[in-house]
């Protein structure tokens, strides 16, 4: 089995955080203003929901994950410091396509209630799938929005959701339980159910700029059929081959 090496993600967040050019947003907008109209509400929703809300652990007993030990601390800060910075992102695109930081989504209160009545390890699979959902998310939305600063913040938010996912799977495969075929069900249509629910709000938003929902399944699926499988790999691979190194994670797509 594999263990667990928090040293490794400790390095990936501190190098993570180098070589990250801010998007050209001086460049002027060039979508339509009807696409720009219905685009705006997505981006509004996900600058709530990604990073601009209770960034951390809120789980009821969220502290027996975070403060099981020091380095778990550390990454677990780490992480949601990428979160913060998806927001910041997220809210220069809001002021791009004139639209105002909301406080508040029935979409994103019912996320939170739901994070903090369940146990932390519930909590931590529900955002392992959100990180999953949002990629697929972020990857349709770089592939069809017209516009360089719009793909470039996509671009930064995917490398991170990479090295999110990465560090997901390391803990799962460093877990005592096995992951098998009843684990991999539930996981499937929990991953299922959220992205149902990204795109009750969000296609509305997309299918304007030309994206599909049978894209985004298909991104949905590959998505979440690439992380098992890896993850049932490195379950049973000696750390001795599956230690790599610590900047492999930074490229987006490779890690996971």
């Amino acid at each position: 089995m594999k263990k667990l090496d928090p040293a490794k993600w400790i390095r990936h967040f501190l190098a993570n955080r180098r070589n990250r050019p801010e998007p050209e947003w001086e460049l002027p907008l060039q979508l339509a203003p009807e696409l720009v109209r219905k685009l705006r509400p997505s981006i509004e929703q996900f600058q709530l929901g990604d990073g601009g809300g209770p960034a951390s652990l809120i789980a009821h007993d969220a502290g027996n994950y975070r403060n099981s030990s020091e380095e778990i601390r550390r990454i677990v800060d780490f992480w949601f410091e990428e979160e913060k910075e998806h927001s910041r992102l997220l809210g220069q695109a809001v002021k791009r396509v004139g639209g105002k930081r909301i406080e508040s989504h029935w979409s994103f209160t019912a996320f939170c209630a739901c994070r903090r009545i369940i146990g932390v390890r519930a909590e931590l699979q529900i955002l392992l799938l959100t990180e999953l959902v949002s990629t697929a998310y972020y990857t349709v939305l770089r592939r069809h929005v017209d516009d360089l600063p719009m793909k470039q913040m996509c671009s930064l938010i995917l490398r991170d959701e990479a090295g999110h996912v990465s560090f997901h799977r390391d803990r799962l495969a460093a877990c005592e339980k096995e992951h098998g075929f009843f684990w991999g069900l539930q996981f499937w249509l929990c991953g299922y159910a959220a992205a149902t629910m990204l795109w009750v709000n969000h296609g509305p938003c997309l299918r304007p700029l030309g994206a599909k929902t049978k894209e985004y399944y298909h991104e949905v699926q590959f998505q979440i059929s690439r992380f098992i499988r890896r993850l049932y790999r490195s379950q049973f691979v000696s750390p001795t081959i599956t230690n790599a190194p610590a900047n492999v994670a930074m490229v987006p797509g490779a890690a996971i």
